[in-house]
Order: C-alpha cells, then sequence, then structure tokens
C-alpha cells in the first residue's frame, strides 16, 4: 500500500496534459519500469476506463493499485494520485471567492477555460464522430442541451446517445473482443455490493435531494455527475454546471474561473469538485466531500465490472451504446463551449482576440495548457481584457 501511494503521488504531482496524458505517465511507470502487469492487461484496463462513465485515467489508476494492493492499495492509489490537485483546487477556491468578480485575473481564466473546451471539442470530435450519422447525433445533443436547461438536460442527452447508439451502431467504435490475459478480479461478494451500492446511490440521492436540504442537493448533483458523464475530463463541465450554477450555488464567473485555474495543475480534472465543494459548502470539509462524491461511482463500477469485463467488453450492442454515448457527449460539450462558457468568457472584442491566440497556442503551437492558463491570466491581470 505504501509503495502505491507513493508512486502515485510522484504522478499526481507531475502528470500535467490530461487523461490521455495520465494514461501514457502510468504505462511509462507501471508497464515499461516498475513492470507491475504486462502491456495487454494495461490495455485491457484502459479499455475498461474507457468504457465505463466516469474519469477514465482515475478509474485505470485505481485498478493498478487495486491489482498491487487489494482494496487498501486502489484507495491508496486514487489518494496518492488526487490529493495533490485537489489540494491546490481547495485553497484557489479560497483565493477565487476574496476577489470581486469583475477582476482581471477571473477574466482571464475565464478566456483560458473557453480555448481549452473549444480544443477538446475539436479533439474528441475527430475522435469520437468519425462519421456523419455521430455528427448529427452530436448535433442533436446540443440542440437538446441547449433546449433544456436544467440539471436533467445533460442526463436527457446521455441516455438519448446510448438508445440511439445501441440500436443504431452496433458494432461500431468497439473494443477489441478478444480476451486478454486473466487479471486478478474482486470476489463476487465485493463486486454485488459495489455495483448495488452504485445504483442504489444513483437512485437514491435524487429522492433525498427532494427535501431541499443544501447538502442533499449537491451531493445528488456531484454523484450523479460522476455516474453519468461519459467521457470524463471536460465532459464533466456541463454536469456539474447544472449542479452548481443551476442551483445558484456557484456563480457563472467563478466556475468557469475555476475551472480555467484546474487546466493549469497536475492530476485529474475532477479535482474540480473541490473547488466547487469548498464554494458551494461552505469550506474545504465540503470541498473533500464533493470530491469523493464524485469519485465514487467511478470506484464503485470499477470494483463491480472488473469481474465482468472479459464478457461484457464483447456484446455489440454494449459496444454501440458506448459508441452512440460518446458522440452524445461531443454534442454536451458543444453546447457547453456556447452557453455558459462562451457566453461568460466572449464579452468584449480583446476577450474574442485572446481566445482565438489561446487556441491557437493550444493546437498550432502545442503549448501546454497551464502555460497558457498562465498567460491568461496574466493578460487579465494586466488589464488587456477590458
Amino acid at each position: 500500500m505504501g509503495e502505491v501511494f507513493a508512486a502515485f503521488l510522484r504522478l499526481g504531482l507531475t502528470s500535467f496534459g490530461g487523461p490521455v496524458a495520465h494514461l501514457g505517465y502510468f504505462h511509462a511507470e507501471f508497464v515499461a519500469r516498475r513492470r507491475w502487469l504486462s502491456e495487454a492487461a494495461y490495455a485491457d484496463l484502459v479499455a475498461l476506463g474507457q468504457f465505463l462513465p466516469g474519469p477514465a485515467s482515475s478509474q485505470v489508476g485505481f485498478a493498478l493499485g487495486y491489482l498491487r494492493a487489494g482494496l487498501p492499495g486502489a484507495l491508496a492509489a486514487w489518494l496518492g494520485f488526487t490529493l495533490p490537485s485537489a489540494l491546490l483546487m481547495i485553497a484557489a477556491a479560497y483565493g477565487v471567492a476574496a476577489l470581486t468578480p469583475g477582476t482581471g485575473w477571473l477574466l482571464g481564466l475565464k478566456v483560458a477555460a473557453c480555448a481549452v473546451v473549444a480544443q477538446a471539442v475539436g479533439q474528441m470530435a475527430r475522435r469520437l464522430c468519425p462519421d456523419l450519422a455521430r455528427i448529427l447525433l452530436a448535433l442533436a445533443a446540443a440542440a437538446l442541451a441547449l433546449l433544456i436547461p436544467l440539471a436533467i438536460g445533460p442526463v436527457a442527452v446521455i441516455a438519448l446517445g446510448l438508445i440511439v447508439g445501441a440500436m443504431a451502431f452496433p458494432a461500431a467504435n468497439g473494443v477489441d473482443p478478444t480476451a486478454a490475459e486473466a487479471l486478478p478480479t474482486p470476489g463476487p461478494v465485493l463486486s454485488t455490493a459495489c455495483l448495488v451500492a452504485f445504483f442504489a446511490l444513483l437512485a437514491g440521492l435524487p429522492l433525498l435531494a427532494l427535501t431541499g436540504q443544501p447538502a442533499l442537493v449537491l451531493a445528488d448533483a456531484f454523484y450523479r455527475a460522476g455516474a453519468l458523464v461519459f467521457g470524463g475530463g471536460h465532459v464533466v463541465l456541463p454536469l456539474l454546471e447544472a449542479g452548481t450554477v443551476g442551483h445558484g450555488s456557484v456563480t457563472p464567473g467563478t466556475f468557469l474561473a475555476g475551472y480555467g485555474a484546474a487546466q493549469a495543475l497536475p492530476g485529474p480534472l475532477f479535482s474540480f469538485a473541490a473547488y466547487l465543494g469548498t464554494l458551494a459548502g461552505p469550506g474545504w470539509l465540503a470541498g473533500l466531500g464533493c470530491l469523493i462524491l464524485l469519485f465514487l461511482p467511478a470506484g464503485l463500477l470499477v470494483l463491480g465490472a472488473l469481474p465482468h469485463w472479459q464478457r461484457w467488453r464483447s456484446l455489440p450492442r454494449a459496444r454501440g451504446a458506448l459508441a452512440g454515448a460518446n458522440a452524445a457527449v461531443v454534442g454536451l460539450l458543444l453546447a457547453a463551449l456556447i452557453h455558459p462558457v462562451g457566453t461568460a468568457a466572449l464579452t468584449s472584442w480583446p476577450a474574442v482576440a485572446l481566445t482565438l491566440a489561446a487556441l491557437a497556442a493550444l493546437t498550432l503551437g502545442k503549448c501546454p495548457p497551464w502555460a497558457v492558463v498562465a498567460l491568461c491570466a496574466l493578460a487579465g491581470g494586466l488589464g488587456l481584457l477590458a
């Protein structure tokens, strides 16, 4: 357990670049250098992380920790990889709360968030919408998300993608159905208990939230976001926006400022939950609670799915549903780019110009996101966006 925690803590302090880069860091550290598992076994874990809802890189890390040291190892892997960025995001929440809404630094962070989300939309569209049918599904999903600007909107979009994908893409975007080597998996009691807990919380928290108690409403929003976000990373943006800004617990400006700041940090982007919880709670304990609730579905699903993965991965309709969900989340992210990201960031011609420059730096100049975030914040702080 100590070995797992130390290894993932180092990666949590140094792994910049987002989920795809994280998977590369994991491969270099645990397959090539430490030889904890083979290439085939690692590829199977990556496929599992992409198949399940939730943050793919964190799910792979959770599974790696489990394979090495059982359930304590899984928890140690998550804690080591997530804690550095979570603590920084909590500190950022206290800093942002002390600033006035029109502060130039906040305007710069909004611009950075807009550029990063625009880049993510382009990258995901190329990878997940390779044909006309999935492009049309993504556009329909974007329109639906904009027409239903409520907490139920993202859920409806993902449900649409799952249903259409299962019916129309029975073999599309599939995971290689050939069996990989057997991996150590949780026993039937633990696996079943995790799946039961996952669905019980998914069904029960919305009912408890009907009481109107702020803590229960917040818990439902974060757990549901973690349970329904296919694609991980940036796709969680509209789900968290609906659950926090949509309920009035966080302002649109501070939401986007924190999202922009998160791009400059190592570790998982889902640590953004610690920032939002600290502001909405309020306080750092609420931040840690929201962080745990956002990651909890991913951990439950990994432990519940590992024993069944070899069978599930070869079902054509399951792979089709994944293809449809992936196309739908591209549309969901496109809708978020339009509103609230674009409407909050593109408030002046200098802001538009800086957004285009930041996007060019990310896509053409291959600049790291943290550098782009720092430069945008600096430009805002110098008053260049007024």
